[in-house]
């Protein structure tokens, strides 16, 4: 018996130290991987700078560098960073050791806005006179194909395939399905156009969404597609017949004859050429540098008469997995007001809105840093809507690109009531015991009873509320009557051209036109200021391990569900929030 313990608890002590053993061992690899991230290849003479668009584009630098973790366990998804891959391509511009650019084609996942930004800065190192090829193996995806029609040459595999087809927003509604089950979906929502509640509560898409969809894709597929058009040389009627074509069954004879691209090759014959642009010899090895090795050169203006702080707001406020923590914004916004050597701030927001009350806390803290006298500029990514645009009305300047997504001003709730599946379905009876007459609605839930004609009331009372405090904060930050951001508001989304003309923008113009503007306004010298970024990206072991379990679970998610997971995603926050949203509707557009 005594013999048995020991063993028993010697093998627990083996066991233990094994697995102590095994996490060492993931953390050195892990420490490694990351202190050699950004290094990449080697940056010497006779350089391509080889950007690879891949998998999904990041607003910063960091979130992809969680997938080191993925690659030491084997598989994940692929991140680029938006954030790096301009920097790198500054850098590319006056760095002698870079000969041009190859960008390669494998599948890249980002919104218009993104896109554009990436392709505008290829456009940009074009001016430095060295060369841009793109190439594709099997075939170049519509957003790969928007951002490579920029390059010199357009190459492909001889038996690769080109799929252009224009933009479409696909919106799956759930309302027979929850009929089916016993789930009512009690709404409660200012705006004729806040279509976000729409998969729940209807069978097909409503008039108005059909309206403001067609406007926005419509403005923002014209942009893209002249932009295409003319770089390939053709008239944009010439293009959009080409797209309506089921070009991706077009052979690549035709692609050439119809100046989509340029010519057919190997990847290996690619290699051969680009040897002969960068004047290596043929035996010589491709010197392909990493987009992480460049921007690591990359540094921000420092020192000077003062700095201008870029403080990022990247995904839905206060829905968790790595989205905006208002918490986290205000403590940091807070900081900076500390902070004599900040003149101004560029608020850089990249998001389709979340918390109603998230959103006015950040609000209020941008007001208490505009009162300190210093600049202060929104600069808009792909979206900046509903709460997005609630955290970005107050800017004395508002900056996008003509495809970024915006407005969307409206407010919802979503109370679900399973009475129907727990009582009549599934024969659980429900008592209830209470001290006073709406005692009860606290009780969220699949337990969860039908709200009364004047509960509901009460929640539509509370959501007007929101409302009308939401578009006052428009309408004064615009400098607009309340009346006139009505008009335009009612949960409407509009595309930054449509904005633009409704005022709720300034001007077109990238994350540096803002920073541009700001030092201006805040008496800067343009050569002489420093840049600073905030929030701080945190990279230590514990949240590493935290988002890195985060994100397996979500990765799988995302893989399984597909298109689904964003309603799954929407329906999490539904019935884990107590506060109305301010959120726009989420679609796959593609």
């Amino acid at each position: 018996m005594l013999k048995r313990f020991i063993l028993i608890v010697c093998g627990s002590f083996v066991g233990a130290f094994l697995a102590l053993m095994v996490f060492m061992l993931t953390a050195v690899l892990l420490s490694v991987a990351m202190m050699n991230m950004g290094k990449g290849h080697k940056v010497t003479d006779k350089s391509v700078l080889h950007l690879c668009l891949e998998g999904v584009i990041e607003e910063r630098a960091g979130e992809e560098q969680l997938g080191v973790m993925d690659l030491i366990q084997g598989g994940g998804m692929t991140y680029m960073s938006l954030e790096e891959t301009l920097q790198a391509l500054d850098v590319a511009k006056t760095d002698d050791r870079i000969e041009g650019v190859l960008i390669e084609c494998n599948g890249v996942s980002a919104a218009p806005a993104t896109l554009r930004q990436v392709r505008q800065a290829v456009r940009d190192f074009k001016k430095s006179g060295k060369f841009v090829y793109a190439y594709a193996n099997e075939g170049y995806e519509q957003a790969d194909y928007y951002v490579a029609s920029i390059a010199d040459s357009v190459l492909l595999n001889p038996i690769g395939l080109v799929d252009v087809h224009g933009l479409a927003s696909v919106t799956p509604y759930f309302k027979k399905l929850l009929d089916k089950v016993g789930v009512e979906m009690q709404v409660v929502r200012v705006g004729t156009y806040k279509s976000a509640v729409e998969p729940y509560m209807l069978d097909s898409i409503s008039p108005a969404n059909r309206e403001q969809q067609e406007l926005y894709l419509g403005n923002i597929w014209t942009t893209m597609a002249s932009e295409m058009a003319a770089c390939r040389k053709l008239s944009l009627s010439s293009f959009n017949a080409l797209a309506d074509s089921v070009l991706l069954t077009m052979t690549t004879d035709k692609l050439i004859a119809n100046h989509l691209i340029d010519r057919t090759c190997y990847r290996h014959e690619l290699d051969s050429r680009l040897k002969q642009l960068c004047g290596l010899d043929e035996d010589d090895d491709l010197r392909l540098v990493s987009i992480s090795a460049l921007a690591s050169n990359y540094e921000y203006k420092k020192g000077g008469d003062g700095d201008i702080a870029v403080v990022y707001a990247v995904g839905e406020i206060d829905g968790g997995s790595g989205g905006i923590d208002s918490e986290k914004i205000i403590e940091t916004v807070e900081n900076l007001m500390k902070d004599d050597d900040v003149k101004g701030m560029v608020f850089r927001v990249n998001s389709p809105g979340g918390s109603a009350f998230g959103s006015e806390q950040i609000w209020e803290v941008l007001e208490r840093f505009k009162k300190t006298g210093r600049p202060l500029a929104v600069s808009m990514g792909d979206y900046a809507a509903s709460g997005g645009y609630y955290i970005s009305c107050g800017a004395d300047r508002i900056f996008a690109d003509s495809t970024t997504i915006t407005g969307s001003i409206g407010v919802f709730g979503v109370i679900p009531c399973f009475e129907e599946l727990v009582q009549n379905k599934l024969g659980v009876n429900v008592s209830v015991v209470k001290t006073n007459k709406n005692g009860e609605m606290a009780s969220m839930g699949l337990l969860s009873k039908k709200f009364t004609p004047m509960q509901l009331a009460a929640m539509q009372n509370y959501v007007n509320q929101t409302y009308e405090l939401f578009t006052k904060r428009c309408a004064d930050g615009r400098h607009l009557p309340q009346d006139s951001i009505k008009k335009i508001a009612e949960g409407r989304v509009w595309d930054a051209k449509s904005a633009m003309e409704r005022k709720l923008i300034d001007a077109y113009g990238s994350l540096d036109d803002a920073i541009a503007w700001v030092a201006q306004k805040a008496g800067l010298s343009p050569d002489n200021f420093g840049v600073i970024t905030a929030p701080a990206i945190e990279m230590n072991w514990r949240t590493m391990l935290t988002s890195f379990a985060s994100m397996k679970v979500e990765t799988r998610l995302k893989e399984e569900m597909g298109v689904f997971y964003e309603y799954y995603h929407q329906l999490q926050a539904i019935l884990n929030r107590r506060h109305v949203l301010c959120l726009m509707e989420y679609s796959e557009i593609k």
